[in-house]
């Protein structure tokens, strides 16, 4: 037994946390940990790592109970987590990053360089990774970061490794490839804990699945003990059928008409759509086929080269994300927290932010206005907050996704673009934020979603758009859309 976990407790402010959780982890083994946002699987990876201690219950390690567990307590005995979001060092080479676990700090200490590159090539060759040890790691990818998060966790001769929604940010080739470094780390007999809301990701990987709901450990189950159905009734304590939706309205008329668009500096080239009032588009392609950049062009973030954009029939000139607002247009962008949210302030705050000229008067917001703006989304869009004070980062993962959709919302778009709208949150919040964006599409919005998980995109838009290099490689109708069409139009 590598690492066990015996009826830990824990409370903040009076809040039952966990409830005497109980969890364990072999030598070669994935296992799965999965629950809502709010379960407290944060809580529990947080005690196991060092960083929360537990108000009762035990903690041993290799069979051999430990009190007190800190991080450099936890790191020394072998114990690292590898977070959805890399702690690197952007500035830093990705050998100077690897070495910062693995050097001992000397004021007169001289920087073996050779051996610093020939270690970092060798951490990294462990996972089957070509990345020049030279390159700084602000140039790399959010692939290549979690791969050189992975090789600096192996420098400090770690065997258990907690591993934190990895592929998140990821899609395609890049999770096929961080799920083959998982399964080949299992197999050196390292013991993985892996945290997931890909719930397909968790069946194929898991070993064994724990399922955490209200801070209880409710079920630990082998492989193939339980299907994608089932896995989810345990997560939320009911039967869950409306993940991905189906709608059956009629689109109108045409509100996005996008025609040969095209952004050099995006890399987006000859784009041509359109979308209907009361209509999903989905637009599926894989990392780096432009979607990004094209709803950031469309929003006027990038620069729009060539082209036309017409909203509701009207050419649209767009060169700034005001034009876009000013022409009804709203972008609820992929990372929340950088760009979605502004996490210190409060809801209320948050929800005005995008139309603070209808909460103010003469440049002064008005509070009152502003507190009714966000207590109306709040009901609304279903936002779970102890009030519209509390800061948008006290929130879980859905609830701040559902404060960056209600930024938006305020501004009464005609045309919604969403950039990954449920990327990193939990089944019923992902269930939830289904609802709400065919409730907008049903009440007349054009709606223009990004996601990397083909599930989603299949199951809610009435017509699938297929980037590649760039551009639109084509468009399906909901009938031709199967994941075998798509990812063959992605990638040939």
């Amino acid at each position: 037994m590598l690492l066990e976990a015996s009826s830990i407790t824990k409370s903040f402010a009076g809040a039952r946390a966990l409830r005497g959780v109980s969890f364990d982890l072999v030598a070669g083994e994935i296992h799965a940990l999965v629950g809502e946002n709010g379960a407290g699987k944060t809580t529990l990876i947080r005690i196991l790592s060092g960083a929360e201690s537990p108000d009762s219950g035990a903690l041993a390690v290799r069979g051999t109970e430990v009190g007190r567990l800190t991080p450099a307590h936890a790191r020394t005995l072998g114990i690292v987590a590898i977070h959805q979001q890399p702690a690197l060092f952007p500035q830093l080479s990705v050998a100077e990053n690897i070495a910062l676990t693995r050097e001992r700090p000397g004021l007169w200490r001289r920087v073996e360089w050779t051996a610093r590159r020939r270690s970092a090539v060798e951490m990294l060759g462990r996972i089957g990774a070509a990345i020049d040890p030279d390159r700084l790691v602000g140039t790399l990818s959010m692939p290549e970061q979690q791969i050189v998060e992975i090789a600096k966790a192996l420098g400090t001769d770690a065997r258990i490794l907690i591993m934190d929604e990895p592929t998140a940010s990821l899609t395609g080739r890049e999770v096929d490839r961080l799920l083959e470094i998982a399964a080949r780390l299992r197999a050196e007999g390292s013991g993985i804990v892996y945290i997931s809301h890909r719930l397909d990701e968790v069946l194929a990987l898991g070993d064994r699945i724990s399922v955490l709901r209200d801070g209880e450990m409710v079920a630990t189950l082998g492989r193939g003990a339980v299907d994608r159905r089932e896995l989810i009734r345990l997560m939320v304590g009911r039967d869950l059928t409306t993940v991905y939706p189906r709608r059956t309205g009629q689109p109108g008329d045409v509100a996005l008409d996008v025609r040969a668009l095209t952004s050099r500096s995006a890399g987006v080239h000859d784009v041509s759509f359109v979308v209907r009032h009361g209509e999903i588009l989905g637009i599926a392609g894989l990392v780096g086929s432009g979607r990004t950049e094209l709803a950031e062009t469309l929003f006027g973030v990038r620069r729009r080269n060539e082209g036309t954009v017409l909203v509701d029939g009207v050419v649209a000139r767009i060169d700034t994300p005001s034009d876009a607002i000013a022409h009804r247009i709203a972008y609820v962008p992929e990372d929340r927290r950088q760009h979605g949210v502004v996490p210190p302030m409060s809801v209320s705050a948050n929800t005005s932010l995008a139309s603070l000229s209808a909460v103010s008067r003469g440049g002064v917001i008005e509070a009152g206005a502003e507190r009714r703006l966000a207590e109306r989304a709040v009901r609304d869009l279903g936002v779970r907050t102890p009030s519209v004070d509390a800061p948008v980062d006290s929130l879980s993962g859905g609830n701040q996704q559902k404060v960056a959709l209600a930024r938006w919302l305020a501004t009464g778009p005609r045309v919604l673009i969403l950039d990954e709208p449920t990327q990193g949150v939990d089944v019923g919040a992902k269930a939830e934020l289904h609802a709400i964006i065919n409730r907008l599409a049903d009440a007349g919005a054009a709606v223009v979603m990004i996601s990397s998980e083909l599930p989603e995109v299949l199951a809610l838009s009435d017509r699938v758009a297929v980037m590649r290099g760039g551009t639109i490689a084509g468009v399906l109708s909901r009938d031709q859309a199967t994941a075998d069409r798509v990812m063959e139009m992605a990638l040939r």
